[in-house]
């Protein structure tokens, strides 16, 4: 037999109960198996490259809102200087909401806003360790 002519055949296979089905009943079982899959899959789409962006500066803005605290708690922060991150903080967060305001981070707005966290990141760095700490409050009597 030809091999083209071969393929086009419908094949049969042996079921458990040892009745044989064709090829086409088998491609549609899993068409139908394929189906569902997706229509799972849409029910819960995979995060867009917007939403990834988004939660990652999220994150990171918790992230240093929490190394400065833990700067205050340590002492390596005087107030001058928490208020000053703090503020810097607050700055980035304003400039996140307005990238975010149009509903679409275009590749450049995504850059300013990475920059921005990376300035406030080695601000908070070179806060934290330049020597001025906060005084220590005097025992209480």
């Amino acid at each position: 037999m030809n091999r083209t002519i071969r393929h086009m055949l419908p094949v049969t296979t042996p079921c458990a109960a040892g009745a044989a089905a064709s090829s086409t009943t088998m491609a549609a079982a899993l068409f139908g198996a394929l189906l569902m899959a997706g229509s799972a899959m849409a029910q819960n789409p995979a995060p867009t490259l917007g939403e990834r962006q988004e939660a990652r500066v999220d994150q990171r803005q918790e992230r240093q809102e929490g190394r400065i605290e833990q700067g205050v708690a340590s002492g390596e922060l005087t107030r001058r200087e928490q208020a000053r991150l703090n503020q810097q903080q607050n700055r980035v967060g304003r400039l996140e909401n307005r990238v975010e305001a149009d509903g679409q981070v275009t590749r450049k707005e995504a850059y300013r806003v990475e920059k921005a966290q990376d300035r406030s990141s080695r601000r908070i760095a070179h806060a934290k360790n330049d020597r001025q700490d906060r005084p220590a409050r005097p025992a209480a009597q």
